[in-house]
Parts: C-alpha cells; sequence; structure tokens
C-alpha cells in the first residue's frame, strides 16, 4: 500500500515543532437562533490518553443569536462546539476565519429531566471556508472510509481478504492525492494504519517499522493518537515480547524508578526513541494504575516525578492530566473547581469556601427524593453550620424556577447556586442523577464521593471530616 505518505514522512519531525510554536488568531462567527442569551463553549482534548477537557474559548452568544470569538491556536485542533449539553464537532486551523450556521434547536425546552440524556447533535453548516475546507475533506473522506467498511467488514474481518483494502486505497488516492495539507495527510494514513492493524493486513513488526519507528509522535492528530491507543493497548504486559515476560512491579522499589522503568522499555526495538518510549511508559502506568498487585501510590509517584522531569512538553501535560484523571473523585484528589451564581446571583466558588469542609448537594426541584433529603439537611446544617459549608446547586433548567423554590421554604437558609451555563460542572463530577452529596475537606480535596445521604449516614461522615 503506497497512500499519500510523502509529507509524513518528508518533513523533518523538527521543523513540525518548530511551525507550532507561533500561535495565530482563528475567529469563529456565525449565528445559533434559539441560543439567544446562552454560552457557546469550544473545547479540544488536552491530552489524548486521559482526554481531559481544555477549554479553548466560550462567548455568550447576543440577542439576534450571533456570536464571535478569536482564539489564539498553534495548530490545527479537533475541537467540540458546545451549547448547553448539545455539541458538533470541528477541525480548527490556526489563522482561518470560521463562518457556522447553527441549526435551529429548542434550547428552553421546558420538559425537566437528565441534561446528559437530553443532549443531542447540534446541526452545524460551515460557510466558511468554501469550498473544499479542511472539515468538507475529512467529511468526504470518513463518508468513503465509513461505507467501505460497511460493505466489507464480513470480508476483512472474517475472511481476510486484504485486496479489499486495495481497492480502498486505490480509490482514496484518486480522491484525495493532490492534498498537501499535513493534517489531513497525518489524518488519513493513521486511520488507514489502524484498519491494517485491525484486518492484519501487516503483522505488528511490519506496522510499527511503517508507522511507528523513527517517525514523529503527532499528540494533535486524533487519528494517531487512536492508533497509538490501540498498538499500545496492553503493550508492556502482553504484547510486547521482550517485555511481557518482565516484573515490573520490584522496580518501583528502586532508587530513581522512572529512570529504571525507562531503561527497561528499551529492551524492546520498537521503543528505541525517547520521546515514544516515554509515552508508551505513561499508557503503561496508566493501565497498571487498577491492575492487582501494583500500588497506586507508587504509580502517582513516578507520573509527578515525570510530569517535573520530562524533556517532552506534551508528556509533562500527560502525567499531570494522568495523576487528576487517575485521582479523579476519589478521596485525596483534587476537587473539581466551579464559579456559579448564588441565590443573589453573586458568584460563588468552590475555592472561595476553602478554610472549611464543604457539602455539597446536587439536586433539582422536580426530583422528589432531593427534596426529601434536603428537609433532612435542616436539622443538620443547624448543628454543623459553625464547623461545615452547605451548598446546594440546582440542574434545574431556569435559575428562577430554584428562586421561587427555595424562597417559600425559609428553612433553607444555607448557600444556594444555580447551574446557569456552566454544564461542565455537572460533568466535572460525573452527576449522573439527583441527588448527590459530596464532601469535600477543608483544603478542596475530595474526602468522600459520593457521601450518604442526609436521612441515613451522612451525619456519620460529617463528624468524621469534622475531626480529621
Amino acid at each position: 500500500m503506497h497512500f499519500i505518505l510523502r509529507y509524513l514522512f518528508v518533513l523533518p519531525a523538527l521543523l513540525c515543532c518548530q511551525l507550532s510554536l507561533f500561535a495565530r488568531n482563528t475567529v469563529i462567527s456565525g449565528s445559533a437562533p434559539g441560543a439567544e442569551g446562552k454560552d457557546l463553549r469550544i473545547t479540544t482534548p488536552d491530552d489524548r490518553l486521559t482526554f481531559t477537557e481544555k477549554l479553548l474559548g466560550r462567548v455568550e452568544i447576543d440577542g439576534l443569536g450571533n456570536f464571535s470569538i478569536s482564539l489564539k491556536l498553534e495548530n490545527t485542533t479537533d475541537a467540540t462546539l458546545s451549547i448547553h449539553f448539545h455539541t458538533a464537532e470541528i477541525i480548527l486551523e490556526p489563522g482561518i476565519n470560521y463562518v457556522l450556521e447553527i441549526g435551529v434547536m429548542d434550547y428552553d425546552d421546558v420538559t425537566e429531566s437528565d441534561p446528559f440524556l437530553q443532549a443531542q447533535n447540534l446541526r452545524v453548516n460551515i460557510l466558511k471556508p468554501f469550498p473544499c475546507g479542511l472539515n468538507e475533506q475529512i467529511g468526504r473522506f470518513d463518508s468513503i472510509y465509513n461505507a467501505f467498511l460497511l460493505d466489507n467488514f464480513n470480508a476483512l474481518y472474517r475472511d481476510r481478504k486484504k485486496n479489499r483494502i486495495d481497492s480502498l486505497q486505490a480509490t482514496l488516492n484518486r480522491e484525495f492525492g493532490d492534498i498537501d495539507n499535513p493534517f489531513f495527510i497525518h489524518y488519513s494514513t493513521y486511520k488507514l494504519a489502524s484498519l491494517e492493524q485491525a484486518s492484519l493486513y501487516y503483522n505488528a513488526a511490519q506496522i510499527a517499522r511503517k508507522y511507528l519507528i523513527d517517525k514523529p509522535v503527532l499528540y494533535d492528530n486524533p487519528e494517531y493518537m487512536d492508533f497509538f491507543n490501540n498498538y499500545f493497548s496492553k503493550y508492556i504486559a502482553v504484547t510486547s515480547i521482550p517485555l511481557h515476560k518482565i516484573d515490573f512491579r520490584p522496580l518501583f522499589k528502586k532508587p530513581e524508578p522512572e529512570k529504571v522503568l525507562m531503561k527497561t522499555l528499551a529492551t524492546d526495538t520498537i521503543l528505541q526513541n525517547d520521546r515514544l518510549r516515554e509515552l508508551v511508559l505513561l499508557k503503561g502506568l496508566m493501565e497498571w494504575y487498577s491492575m492487582a498487585g501494583f500500588e497506586p501510590a507508587e504509580i502517582l509517584s513516578v507520573l509527578k516525578t515525570l510530569q517535573q522531569t520530562s524533556v517532552y512538553s506534551e508528556n509533562k501535560v500527560i502525567a499531570a492530566n494522568l495523576v487528576k484523571f487517575l485521582t479523579r473523585l476519589k478521596p485525596g484528589g483534587e476537587a473539581p473547581e466551579f464559579t456559579l451564581q448564588d441565590r443573589d446571583q453573586k458568584e460563588i466558588s468552590l475555592h472561595s469556601m476553602r478554610g472549611k469542609p464543604v457539602l455539597l448537594c446536587f439536586w433539582t426541584t422536580w426530583c422528589d427524593e432531593c427534596l426529601i433529603e434536603m428537609d433532612f439537611m435542616i436539622p443538620l446544617y443547624e448543628k454543623y453550620k459553625d464547623k461545615l459549608r452547605f451548598l446546594s446547586i440546582s440542574a434545574d433548567k431556569y435559575f428562577s424556577k430554584m428562586l421561587l423554590f427555595i424562597n417559600m421554604k425559609k428553612d433553607y437558609t444555607w448557600d444556594f447556586a444555580h447551574i446557569g451555563d456552566r454544564m461542565e460542572t455537572l460533568v466535572d463530577y460525573d452527576v449522573r442523577s439527583y441527588p448527590l452529596f459530596v464532601l469535600i475537606d477543608s483544603e478542596g480535596k475530595i474526602f468522600r464521593y459520593p457521601a450518604g445521604s442526609p436521612g441515613r449516614d451522612l451525619e456519620a461522615e460529617i463528624q468524621q471530616i469534622i475531626k480529621e
């Protein structure tokens, strides 16, 4: 197979790094009828091992349904547009101006339910750049690729008819052989690499020689990282011939275990590149964290060391995100920060409550169990209000609905806040049902997630956090 690989492997990796040093303005403007007054969020994965979300920008859609935002981008980026939980994917290039038309949607549907279940795809029409922008090119590529898979799935994976991939190759060369955009070439190359791997077109060693050895690590390309994640899934423990026989657990006991681990991985000929080897180590640490026999504290210690000492900035970011990911919502992990509006429409943040433990309660007015448990909170608040901050966060669609309800409840005298457009807070705390109670210590770390309910065992947990 000889798909359009000329650019990927001719352009030196050093030049790729140099090109990413200079951020350029990317302007995104357009209309979103029906979303007036709501926030449009633009995010991208901060890395593609943990898929930690990074906010690129946020803009309020004006009273006429229009928006405009300028972003500083260093590299071509696959991004997500979000209005509430409704999303659409887009690829953004540095220095390009985009004009979008987001289809009409009833964002103010009065039906109250879990917003995760109401999520829909935004219908986005890219008016500029047109024609033949990168989004259109990748859209056509994916359409041909997906149709091929649908028609040839059994032939590839059951009958192992490798010549079908050659046929796909010829079609793609005719359609896209003259495109020289590096992001597109990387995207298409590694999408086909994943197909060759899954269909056993080549064996693992051949795949590595063609796509990994002496090739740049493309952290920002989703298809490269998808290929990487598949190829190196359980690689150290199962797939690698020289590594799978090694017991790595004792290595964590040695001085400077991160160096010992890197040296041990170097016995695999595929992992001679330091950057790639360290990235594979990071993926291995992620997998070992939940495996029997490994000490989570030792793995976190190695990750924190790599976060500080790695010479590769991308690997530093991944190490830091892995620490957060592996300890997310676990005792001792950092509680996700938020800033919301309280009942007086003033800002209230988790950070502002540092110094005392905090009890969070995620609730809605339409949840019967929430209302029962909120009444049980009244005596707890009166008993512990001097030693513990209470904050109930309403996920109702409308601030006014929350305010009307709590104003009728004269005994609800603790802090209340409304989720508003900060739907990411529900994601950060993985709020899948209501009510959800969370205890956070005085330093902003998770003490209990989920905490018990006020009507049952919450008081015992409150007494425990106060003593500590």
